[in-house]
């Protein structure tokens, strides 16, 4: 690897971390916690949890139309 090629990366490498020091983080375990209430609030609405009403299903099967 070339002298400037080996400044370019390290250049951008040290943008990079510029960028990532302003994120804020969060505690695993407060983020943990915030996860479980917002899926606990949401589970109803959830079809893989509550199933999908025959009704508002979109992926029914398609009722065969009759020509009388």
């Amino acid at each position: 690897m070339s002298v400037a090629a080996n400044l370019s990366a390290s250049r951008k490498i040290v943008q990079q971390l510029r960028c990532e020091l302003d994120i804020k983080r969060l505690k695993v375990s407060q983020t943990a916690t915030d996860l479980k209430q917002f899926c606990l609030q949401n589970a109803q609405h959830d079809p893989l949890l509550m199933g999908i009403h025959p009704n508002t299903n979109p992926f029914r099967p398609a009722k065969p139309c009759l020509l009388l």
